[in-house]
Parts: C-alpha cells; structure tokens; sequence
C-alpha cells in the first residue's frame, strides 16, 4: 500500500517517484503491458535503424526487449536517479549500446531533430492527471520539448489508457501543430501468452511531425482498431474522441460478461469499417438455468434478413425464448441491416467469427467449435423496392423479403424507427390461382380505363385475402361485437378508419364485408400513393380515403348539424414523436374531449376499436381510464408477443355483455364469413382471437 501516491498529482513528482522505485527495487514495473502486448504496434512505426528516445523509462523492460530484437539505438530517460542507475547497472553489459540518463523530459539536453523516435509508455497519464492549469502548461513544455528533439517526419508514440481529457489535450495539440494524428489500439501479443492487466483497452497515439505550414486548417486525424487492417480517416477531435470511447465501452461490455452471465438486455452494432454504417446488431442473451454439457456453451444465430421484427428475433423476451429452446448457455443472435451486401452463410460467419469470439463465455472449453445457426441454415433475402422522403413521416422503404414456405412479403418501413413494421402485405406467387386472377383484373381495369390502379407496380399482386399483422385481425374481430351477425358480412356498414398505412385493413374489411362503405383518414398524402402504388389499394364507390388530420376530419363531423353515424370507428394511427411512451395513437385522440366526439359519430349500438401501443404503464392506465370515462363498456385484447393492445369501446346502456354470449358471436362471424365461395384464410379462427378478451 506505501506504493501508492497519495493523490493523483504525485504521479508528476521526483519524490515520488524516488520512494517507489527505492522501495520496489530492481524488480520489473510495466504500464499497459510489455513487449508481447506492444511490439505488433511498435513494428508499424519504429524501424531498427531508427534512434528512439524513451521517456520516463522507469524499470520497464521494454526498451532492453527492443533492444535485443535489433532497435539498438535507444537511450532512456527519468527524472529518478534511483531507477536510472538500477538500469545502468542492470544493462551495462549485456546491452552496451542502450544508455540510460536522468534528465527532466521537461527541459532535456538533447539537440533539436535529433530522434526519429520518441516513445512514451504511461508517461502522460501519469502527467496529465487533471485539467487544472498548472498541469496543462507541464504537458504544455513536454509536448513542445518532445516536438523539438524530433526530427521532420519523426513520430511521438504514446501508449495510454486514452482517458477523454488525455485524448483531447494530445490530439488538439499535435494536430493544431500540423501533425498527423493516428489513434492505434493495442491488439496484444500475437500468440496470447501476455495477459491484459486492464480491462480498459490500451492506445498507442501516433504523432508524425509534418513542417508547419503558416494559417494551415488542414487536419488528418485517424484511427486504426484492432479488427481494421488499415486505419479510418475522421473529420474532427470531437469524431476520434468519440471512436476511442466506443471501443472503451466495447472492452467494458467484454468484461461484464466475462464476470457475470447477464440475465439483462446487451446488445452492440458492428459498424462497416469503411462506411461507418452499422452492419450487425448482435443481442447477447445468457440462459444459466441451462444445465451446462460440453457442447452448449457457445452458439451464434443469424436471423434471416427481413425477419429481425418478429418476436421470436426481435424481442428480450422472445430471444431468450429462443436462447432456451436452443439450449445454449450463450447465444449471440445477429441481425443483418438494410443497405448492406452480405456474402451468404460462409461470409457472414468468415466475417464475424473473430469479433464473437471475444464474447464467448470464459467457460468455453479451448478449441471448441462454436456453432453458427439459422432458420434452415438460410440468411433471407430482402429487397428494396422503393425508398423516398415524406415531407410528414421523414424517409421511408418498400421492402420484399422472404418468409416461412417461401412466402414473399411486402413492408413498408418509416427509417426513423426502422425495427417497427408500420405495414405489411403478403404477395401472391405468379404460379398461384389467385396471382393470376388478380393480375388478369388488373389488365382488364387498364383496359376499360378504370380510375383505380393496379395491385403493385412491381408486377406482383397483393394477396389482399390475408392480415399480416396479428393486431388488424384482433381489431377485425371486434367486428363480432356490433351483435347483430345476421347482417353481416351482407349488412351496409359503415365504417371509419383513422390512419391509412399501406391500406390493408381498410381493404380487408372493404373487400369481405361486401356491402360496407368504408372512409379512411390520412394525414400524409406519400401515404395514399404508398399503399396505391405498392399494397394494391384503390378507391371505388365503398373505399373512400381523405387526406386531413384524424383529429380535424373528427371534429368537423362531430360538429355538424346532423352529424355521421358509423358502425365502425377505428383508430390505427401512429405518434410522429417517439418519445412520449404512446407511439400509438397520438394522446390528443385519446382525450376525454375528443372521445366525446367520437361518440357523437358513433352510432348507438357501434363498437369504437384502438390500436394501443403504449409502454408507459402510468399513461396506460390514464388513457383507459379516459376511455372509461366516456365508453360505459371497454374490453381489452392482448396480442401475445406484441406491444399492441387493442381496446373495444361500446356505449350499450343496458349493461355489459356477457362473455360466452361475446364468444358465440364471433363464432357466428366466423361461420358467416367463411361461407362456400368465399375466399378466407383457414387461420383467422375470430373465436380464438377474441376469446382472451378481458372486461375493464
């Protein structure tokens, strides 16, 4: 313990620095590590005919390791006379030609240009323990000392922690001088003999002297990690400061794991060495009640591309569902990003074995293979369509990709939230029946010089039989509620749709509730020319879309002398801000006064159905309690594996409804619309939709 200095500040001191080295004798003391841990480095920028001038040396017996491997003009200084003879005596035979002097790096005798080399291993750290005045002007006189004893084109390498006040004292002075600033992180010892003593990684900062060019602006900052062959070029100090901090967390996260399994949520980007754009999200998902065998520690899942929304992939709790049932102690599950190409199976795992090595689980037996796995052993195909700006909803993407039974896809994606599916649309094989039913309808409109498009301008029909989203096929389901299945689906409902999308749920209750009238509400006009041009929607004599604001369009209705009645209210409409803890609807269309407007158009015995999405369990339950405050009932649908919640209101006034009579409605629902000649996908089964509901 009489080791360590009482404050940080006594790192600076000869006294110090006296005591340590008396008392710890001849015994060796390496900073960040020796020549295992330095030498891939030192080899990149110190050439055996070059002189090195060691800083601060100490008893580090690095400079007598260099030595040994042909850099034999070294001399070494410290402001301990202490350690400065121990090393004389230590090396005056075995390494003739090194010498060691004490001498203040403050203020050396050296002549000017006079090394190619200055190398320093923990000096500045030990120097630069705060940002204090008085300490900046003595980094201040080492940097000018050490600018001066360089020749042009020498370089000043310093090994260090890269603590941020370090990196921008260093960086800002050397590159304002019109030096070139490398930042180069030690990778360690090519055979992994050397063991890190830090769990922060350690830094070389490469400073090659350039002639100062009088008014020049010019910088050239960079950085060389450890999995870059060749360095990458920043704008800023700002932008370099950051990339260091990056890798400091990264070794932080590695640490973490090693010494306690995480039972929380870790996740990282692998970014694209040359873009900077990430390439891989990778999830680290830790299952100790896994019973440990000798081949389950370690396994890496690619998600298939296009797949990463699914619960399953795209959740805490479904991937620890799928770490479990693969029963793996770790599993690495990685997903693949928009705009990058990937090499298939073999590349991917090429490309990402050595960065998931490093967060294995220390349990891993040497040597062991590690799996990598997939869905059918298959990374996906994904497609980008279309991409554009809207001026409301910022960029968004028309993606295909592919599903389970090769079944493809249609999405349409808003980038500022680009893991939620906003819609989404199956298409029809050009073999199947229905395919070519639906693009002979097609041809035929083009050829009456019908106002409505045709499905997709890619060539490939929607299959506008089939809800995508478990949440539009609970919300269709609430149709049951209305209690009287005898009109449908033959009745003339009614129905108002608040929010557009890609319009397949509009569509859907327009195409199977063959004499419903439907209106739907869309504040962004890129909308309408979405979902016409890329998820077959068009308007007819039942579909009617209006561009306005939902809360407007509402109101004006509300408002009017005799105002609209519809069976069917819907709200699926989305937040613009992800920050409120509701992305969806909006809070203004959940207000008790706007609720009061909705129940005006609402007709008496109609059903009032809210797409809930909402994390915020405080604002939940206000905006049930909104909706309670104006809907005398309220039934609550749950989709399993999903945020979403969906909300049916109704006004009957003679009480609630019972629950078995609930059921056997959507039973009667279901039967009607399944009938013989009407297409229905087998697995819309309303009674199992509807049977979680709950009373509020």
């Amino acid at each position: 313990m009489a080791l360590l200095p009482r404050s940080a500040r006594d790192f600076g001191s000869a006294q110090y620095w006296e005591r340590f080295f008396q008392q710890r004798g001849p015994r060796a003391f390496e900073w960040y590590g020796g020549y295992l841990e330095l030498c891939a480095a030192l080899h990149k920028y110190v050439r055996p005919r070059d002189k090195v001038l060691v800083v601060g040396c100490g008893n580090s017996e690095l400079s007598e390791q260099m030595y040994d491997v042909g850099y034999q003009d070294i001399v070494n200084i410290d402001i301990s006379e202490v350690v400065i003879n121990q090393m004389r005596e230590r090396n005056a035979h075995r390494r003739p030609k090194m010498s060691y002097l004490r001498m203040d790096m403050l203020q050396m005798d050296f002549q000017d240009a006079q090394f190619q080399v200055v190398l320093d291993k923990g000096t500045l750290d030990a120097i630069l323990v705060d940002e204090e005045e008085a300490t900046l002007q003595r980094v201040d006189r080492m940097f000018s000392e050490i600018s001066r004893v360089l020749q042009v084109g020498g370089r000043y390498l310093c090994v260090s922690l890269a603590q941020a006040h370090v990196v921008k004292k260093a960086v800002g002075y050397f590159s304002q001088e019109g030096w070139m600033v490398r930042v180069h992180q030690v990778s360690g010892s090519a055979d992994g003999v050397a063991k890190q003593q830090f769990v922060l990684p350690v830094f070389v900062y490469v400073m090659t002297k350039f002639k100062k060019i009088p008014d020049s602006v010019l910088q050239i900052l960079e950085i060389c990690t450890e999995e870059q062959d060749k360095p990458v070029r920043v704008e800023s100090a700002e932008q370099l400061i950051e990339a260091v901090k990056e890798r400091q967390l990264y070794a932080l996260l590695r640490s973490q794991l090693n010494k306690n399994p995480s039972a929380s949520h870790v996740s990282l980007d692998l970014c694209d060495a040359d873009a900077g754009k990430p390439r891989y999200t990778l999830h680290v998902v830790d299952s100790p009640s896994v019973k440990a065998s000798r081949n389950n520690h370690f396994a890496i899942f690619i998600i298939p591309q296009g797949r990463e929304t699914e619960w399953l992939f795209g959740t805490e709790a479904g991937r620890k569902q799928l770490a479990a049932s693969a029963g793996f102690r770790r599993l690495i599950t990685v997903a693949l990003h928009r705009g990058q190409h990937y090499e298939g199976m073999e590349g991917i795992q090429a490309e990402l074995s050595g960065k998931v090595m490093e967060l294995a689980p220390p349990s891993l037996p040497s040597q062991q293979q590690v799996p990598f796995l997939s869905v059918g052993g298959d990374i996906g195909i994904r497609t980008i369509q279309h991409q554009d700006t809207s001026a409301m909803s910022g960029e968004y993407l028309i993606e295909d990709v592919k599903g389970d039974n090769m079944c493809y896809f249609r999405r349409l994606i808003f980038l500022n939230n680009r893991n939620v599916v906003q819609s989404e649309a199956r298409l029809l094989s050009s073999a199947s029946p229905r395919g070519q039913k639906q693009r002979k309808k097609d041809k035929k409109k083009q050829r009456s010089g019908s106002t409505e498009a045709p499905a997709t301008s890619a060539c490939q029909a929607i299959d506008r039989s089939y809800l995508c989203c478990e949440h539009h096929k609970a919300m269709v389901a609430g149709l049951a509620l209305l209690r009287k299945p005898e009109f449908l689906p033959g009745a003339q409902l009614s129905v108002l749709v608040i929010g557009l999308g890609g319009g397949s749920l509009p569509l859907f209750i327009h195409d199977y509730f063959c004499q419903s009238h439907v209106e739907a509400v869309e504040i962004d006009p890129s909308m309408l020319e979405v979902a016409t041009r890329w998820f077959g929607f068009s308007q007819g004599d039942r579909m009617k879309v209006h561009i306005s604001d939902g809360l407007d369009y509402v109101a004006e209705l509300a408002a009017a002398a005799a105002p609209a009645q519809y069976d069917v209210v819907m709200f699926d409409v989305d937040s613009k801000d992800p920050t409120l803890g509701m992305s969806c609807p909006p809070p203004a269309f959940v207000e008790t006064s706007f609720l009061q407007k909705v129940r005006t158009i609402l007709a008496p015995e109609g059903v009032f159905v809210v797409n809930l999405v909402c994390r915020d369990s405080l604002l939940k339950d206000s905006v049930l309690a909104a909706l309670k405050e104006v809907f005398p009932l309220l039934y609550a649908r749950r989709i399993e594996g999903e945020v979403n919640e969906i909300l049916f209101c109704q006004q009957y006034p003679e009480g609630k409804l019972a629950a078995p009579e609930l059921l056997e409605t959507a039973r009667t629902l279901e039967r009607t619309l399944r009938r013989p000649g009407q297409a229905w996908d087998s697995s819309y089964v309303l009674s199992d939709m509807l049977k979680a509901v709950e009373i509020v």
